[in-house]
Parts: structure tokens; C-alpha cells; sequence
């Protein structure tokens, strides 16, 4: 059995990487490690992350303008006719066109209405009476 051992443990020392393969492995791992972390682990550089957080929060700002334009319309008092010409429209950018000159998606203390506001409202301006 000794020398069974022996002959395992003189293959072993045949088989060390020399530096040089040693720094070829390293530099394998990482490139494997970025690439899985990038495209399987969620990985993002700081540019995404920064792009996903003015996207996230643009997103939250008009959810939370959006049913002060509605409340807008609803105090229109000739809501139900501007409704019935709004739902007449056939293009999306004409019924956008549409909300903003009638002043709804323009937020109190703005001079201009907000097109992604003006937008969301629409939408949910056409789901009235389906």
C-alpha cells in the first residue's frame, strides 16, 4: 500500500500547473464570473443602475399625477361631451393632444402639461364606461 501511495502522490507532483497556467486559470474564472454575473445573476454597471432609478422614479411621479388629472376632468363641467369626442378619437398621439389642450394633465403650479401624465390619464379616461 505504500507504494501504491507513493505512486499517487509522485503523479500528483507531476501534475502541478506551473505559474504561468496557474494565472491563465485566474484570468478563465473571472471572465466567467463577469460574464454569469452580468447576464444570469442580475448584475448591472453604476450607468444601468443610475438609467433604472431615473426610469423607476419618472414612473412613480406620473402614477401619482395621473388621478389629479382625472380629478381635473372630473371638474370639467362639460366632461361627459369632451369624454364622448375623446372616445371618438381614433389615434392614440390625437386623444394625448386632446387631454393636454383641455388643460387636465397641466398639474397645478405648471405652465405646460406633462406628456407622460397626459398619456396615463388617457388611458385611463378610455376605460370609463367599457
Amino acid at each position: 500500500m505504500n507504494a501504491k501511495w507513493t505512486d499517487i502522490q509522485h503523479r500528483w507532483d507531476k501534475a502541478k500547473l506551473t505559474k504561468k497556467a496557474v494565472f491563465w486559470v485566474a484570468i478563465g474564472a473571472i471572465i466567467l464570473t463577469l460574464f454569469f454575473g452580468f447576464t444570469r445573476g442580475g448584475w448591472v454597471t453604476g450607468g444601468g443602475a443610475r438609467q433604472m432609478a431615473a426610469t423607476t422614479s419618472n414612473d412613480a411621479v406620473v402614477a401619482r399625477l395621473t388621478p389629479i388629472c382625472l380629478a381635473q376632468f372630473n371638474q370639467d363641467p362639460l366632461k361627459d361631451q369632451k369624454l364622448e369626442e375623446l372616445q371618438a378619437m381614433t389615434i392614440s398621439s390625437q386623444r394625448t393632444t386632446y387631454v393636454k389642450a383641455q388643460g387636465w394633465a397641466t398639474m397645478p403650479g405648471e405652465a405646460q402639461p406633462d406628456n407622460k401624465v397626459a398619456a396615463a390619464c388617457t388611458q385611463q379616461l378610455m376605460l370609463i364606461g367599457k
